[in-house]
């Protein structure tokens, strides 16, 4: 009886001074806080990538619009329906695997200044199955007075000048979170851009010669 009790004791003894298995213990205690450090870490580089190229989509769409003409022999060259549809398809192609057509909208305005000299959104184009309005009023806002002082916010508002426009790009994107769905919510990413037209063209309209193209009005 005795011997068994003293090798009992002696088997609890080298059993408190045994050390194997701390580290595989202390891993298995750490690696939930590390997954979800790493699955963090892969759900902000995502984040992070999506505000990336939407910025990029929305100073293209800006850029290609300011650049894109039709040459008439004897007048001013013209922007028309084809060139806005070209734009805004350039732009949601750009966006790949995001599906900016699905997932986003896009709205394409002319900031011209009316005849009163103030700031005027001429014309406006949109793309994308979402619904949201420009953050700066509708086509023909600011057509008359001066109360309208442009587009952008603080000491990034832009105004047209006389006999030139500006094409200010407004992307939206609705960004689902890949990895934490449910425990982080939705978020719309909206990004501007704004181009000077490079090159004389004819303010008077938006147009839409033969063979015509659908009005992708907003």
């Amino acid at each position: 009886m005795m011997k068994a009790l003293s090798r009992s004791l002696r088997h609890f003894r080298g059993l408190a001074k045994a050390r194997d298995g701390v580290a595989l213990i202390e891993f298995a205690y750490s690696l939930p806080i590390l997954v979800t450090l790493g699955f963090g870490g892969l759900e902000l580089i995502n984040y992070t990538m999506a505000h990336l190229r939407v910025n990029q989509i929305a100073i293209s769409l800006a850029d290609n619009a300011s650049r894109a003409k039709q040459e008439v022999i004897g007048s001013d060259p013209r922007f028309r329906e084809l060139d806005a549809n070209e734009s805004i398809r350039a732009a949601q192609l750009q966006g790949g695997n995001l599906d900016l057509e699905g997932n986003g909208r896009v709205i394409l305005s002319s900031l011209e200044v009316n005849s009163d000299g103030g700031q005027w959104i001429h014309w406006q184009r949109c793309g994308g199955d979402k619904s949201y309005p420009s953050r700066y009023g509708e086509e023909g806002e600011g057509e008359t007075g001066t109360s309208f002082a442009g587009m952008g916010t603080g000491s990034r508002l832009v105004e047209a000048e006389p006999r030139f426009a500006i094409m200010y790009a407004e992307v939206f994107y609705d960004y689902e979170p890949v990895i934490f769905r449910g425990l982080i919510p939705e978020q719309t990413i909206y990004k501007t851009a704004a181009m000077y037209v490079r090159d004389d063209r004819d303010l008077s309209d938006i147009f839409n010669p033969d063979p015509k193209a659908e009005e992708s009005t907003c």
